[in-house]
């Protein structure tokens, strides 16, 4: 009852506020392209009270050459990234201010591209998306409510290609280290009768990667078709990828490290006396994603539009693995080879009952996404009014299958060893409003209510029934104030509130609560003639963050538990300085103190307070930087470092949890040539990265255990970690010939 009353003050204030505002008809307008529509309502500009950075796509072309979109951000400020496979290509990650992606709220073109169970966003799913991308905006804290999950760290939307009025056809192709490479082609028809447009993309990126085998086969498309008149837009998207990559998500620990940085131990087979024979060839990630997108945008007046998105996500794969007798029972100490987990019976026809063997298994999902989103907009010279809504359902069917077993007796191939299903539905609506108020001081609120339930039903791998039965309402209201100082100088200051729900591997690890998350920014923007900068310091204050422990569960996801109180408080700069007519200088730095307050640990069997902690994967300093040279308007070479910080892989402050700081350097250069006959342009690009050769890993884990077997009657509690090691100086090159 309390949340209907609410959301009618919020639609009956929002009326009559714009009951008035509609008098006063103005002789000029902000221009609005219909292409922003359905975008603007989640979208922050100069005037919003938030903290954040916009990358167009002629900023991330000279650096497509095949890595995935997290890599084509690292120099941004407060980005973390990583590689699984070490080389940029096939599973990669990102953090910001410290928080995973799982925290970070990604769209594209206002639907919600996060996993709904695990929250997760994997790239390897849409391989050279960038290439179909025409602007991409982070925002950083908790930023303007968005569809979908909370934002606990940033929020990413993406808007995919413009239709263009000129037909082209496309390609590219780069090669580069590792035997990575890339192909692509593109087309457009142009306008057609002057409101029809039809456009494509096909991909293909292969590699072996840094890491030994663990290579990427990835392939994608992208369709768009539009109409467009002059009050309205509609847009038929198709796009998805099929990735195949080779596990490489266990990482090595520091002896191996030491030894042989690009070793993998997965698919390892060893015989009876545990000697290495090979490798299992299947040891593979195998997943297939299909996105279908509707958008309907509509242009009521000169103060009104409205937008309308439908969405369908279809997604399927498995990893498959291979589970070594020898292995099992002398190092990992996992269940898997056990006729239990397998959910098989004793096999009798031996002398001795057999309750045990190696085995090949693939674990799978099979998940569906619907999703509807509604955007109303109004806006005249002093105000702007955004509502937008979303519902979605997504369903997904986790199972698993046995494909052989050294000694299963009677077992079926494709024996199913336990299954489970998860739904989750949800409801969300905001009211924005920004009001000039004097013409120097602007306002801002932005009030949300989101819904949602999520149920599991089944058994997990083990086995164990998986039951999760859970409702959340979550009221998150955003306010602020900008403040112009001049034409080119703006401050402002916000507070957000933001509430999110657990996901499923917090759910498989425990009774986990939902997050609150209190986030204060205060900021200046400077944007004139040769400079463009902002400054900016946060506060954000949590309780029950999921923080990360630095464990990683069977199929490297990370494990995360609930802290009381913790506190994020950082500084962030980035500028943009044109210092000569050819020389471009863009640095960036940001330096946060991550802490843990209060926190506990059982060491030795004996529960410890540890005081205030560091929380983990949270650097206390980053910075980028970009030195860039362009003498003419056809070329141009820079020079982009990054570094990052020490950091805990725990949050318990060990030694043996401490992830050493690094700096690595790339290497950027573009050339256009545009002919007078035959093509329109040829662009040659190359990318060499990590050009001083740094030996560094960007991430790990970390891992505790008590031992209670060495010692009877003594507990002792073991640590233990592990590293994804990063590629040395590399390279890619690629070619772009446009008709």
């Amino acid at each position: 009852m309390k949340i209907q009353v609410l959301l009618s003050f919020i639609l009956l204030s929002s009326l009559a506020l714009t009951a008035q505002t509609k008098e006063k008809v103005k002789d000029s307008l902000p221009l609005i392209t219909l292409e922003e529509v359905q975008l603007i309502g989640i979208r922050a500009n100069e005037d919003t009270p938030v903290t954040f950075s916009n990358i167009t796509k002629r900023e991330l072309a000279p650096r497509n050459l095949g890595q995935d979109i997290p890599i084509l951000l690292n120099y941004l400020p407060a980005v973390v990234t990583t590689s699984d496979a070490g080389a940029g290509i096939g599973y990669t990650g990102i953090r910001v201010r410290g928080s995973d992606a799982t925290r970070v709220n990604v769209t594209i073109n206002g639907i919600p591209y996060n996993d709904s169970e695990s929250q997760g966003t994997f790239w390897v799913n849409l391989p050279d998306f960038t290439s179909s991308v025409d602007q991409i905006q982070l925002q950083r804290g908790v930023g303007t409510s968005t569809n979908g999950s909370a934002a606990f760290g940033a929020s990413l939307n993406l808007e995919t290609s413009a239709s263009v009025s000129k037909p082209f056809a496309a390609f590219s192709a780069s090669i580069g280290s590792f035997n990575s490479s890339k192909k692509s082609v593109q087309f457009s028809t142009g306008q057609l009768k002057d409101h029809f447009t039809f456009s494509g993309r096909l991909s293909q990126i292969q590699s072996d990667g840094y890491v030994d085998r663990a290579s990427s086969n990835l392939k994608s498309y992208f369709f768009q078709g539009t109409f467009q008149d002059e009050n309205t837009l509609i847009k038929a998207l198709f796009f998805g990828g099929h990735e195949v990559t080779y596990q490489s998500w266990f990482g090595l620990d520091a002896v191996t490290l030491e030894k042989d940085r690009r070793s993998n131990p997965a698919g390892a087979i060893y015989d009876l006396t545990g000697n290495l024979t090979g490798f299992y060839e299947n040891q593979v990630d195998d997943y297939t994603q299909d996105h279908f997108q509707f958008h309907w945008n509509e242009k009521i007046d000169a103060f009104w539009n409205f937008s309308v998105g439908l969405n369908y996500t279809y997604g399927r794969g498995f990893y498959e693995e291979y589970n070594d007798l020898w292995y099992t029972k002398n190092i990992s100490f996992g269940p898997e080879i056990s006729y239990e987990y397998l959910q098989i019976s004793t096999n009798n026809t031996f002398e001795n009952p057999v309750n045990e063997t190696e085995n090949s298994s693939q674990k799978w999902l099979d998940n569906q996404y619907y999703v509807f989103t509604l955007g109303l907009n109004y806006q005249d010279e002093d105000t702007t009014l955004n509502f937008g809504g979303l519902a979605s359902r997504y369903v997904g069917d986790h199972f698993g299958v046995l494909l052989w077993g050294q000694q299963i007796g009677a077992s079926l191939p494709n024996h199913r060893f336990y299954e489970n299903q998860g739904i989750k539905t949800e409801g969300s609506f905001f009211a924005k409003l920004t009001h000039n108020l004097n013409g120097v001081w602007n306002a801002f609120l932005d009030l949300q209510i989101r819904g949602l339930n999520y149920n599991v039903r089944g058994e997990i791998a083990g086995p164990s029934n998986f039951e999760v039965s859970d409702q959340f309402l979550f009221f998150n209201p955003k306010a602020g104030l900008t403040y112009a100082l001049s034409d080119s100088q703006k401050f402002y200051f916000s507070y957000a509130k933001a509430q999110r729900e657990p996901n499923r591997t917090d759910y498989e690890n425990g009774t986990p609560k939902p997050e609150k998350l209190n986030d204060f920014e205060l900021g200046w923007r400077i944007k004139k003639q040769g400079i463009k900068a902002q400054a900016n310091v946060y506060w954000m204050d949590y309780k029950d963050q999921l923080v990360l422990t630095g464990a990683l569960d069977a199929v490297g996801a990370p494990i995360r538990q609930n802290v009381g109180q913790s506190r994020r408080i950082g500084i962030e700069v980035e500028a943009q300085w044109q210092l000569l007519d050819q020389f471009i200088w863009k640095p960036n730095f940001a330096l946060s103190n991550n802490q843990n307050l209060d926190f506990y640990f059982k060491r030795d069997g004996v529960l410890t307070p540890l005081n205030n902690t560091n929380l983990a994967y949270s650097p206390k300093f980053i910075a980028g930087n970009a030195f860039i040279y362009a003498p003419t308007t056809n070329f141009q070479i820079g020079l982009l470092s990054k570094y990052v910080g020490e950091q805990y892989m725990g949050n318990i402050d060990s030694e043996n949890s401490l992830l050493d700081a690094y700096f690595v350097s790339d290497i950027s250069a573009v050339w256009t040539w545009q002919p007078k006959y035959g093509f329109e342009s040829i662009q040659w690009s190359v990318l060499i990265n990590n050009v001083f050769n740094a030996q560094y890993e960007s991430n790990g884990y970390f891992y505790t255990y008590d031992d209670s077997w060495s010692d009877p009657g003594q507990i002792t509690t073991i640590e233990g970690s592990g590293y994804y090691p990063q590629a040395g100086i590399n390279f890619l090159t690629g070619v772009t010939v446009r008709f």
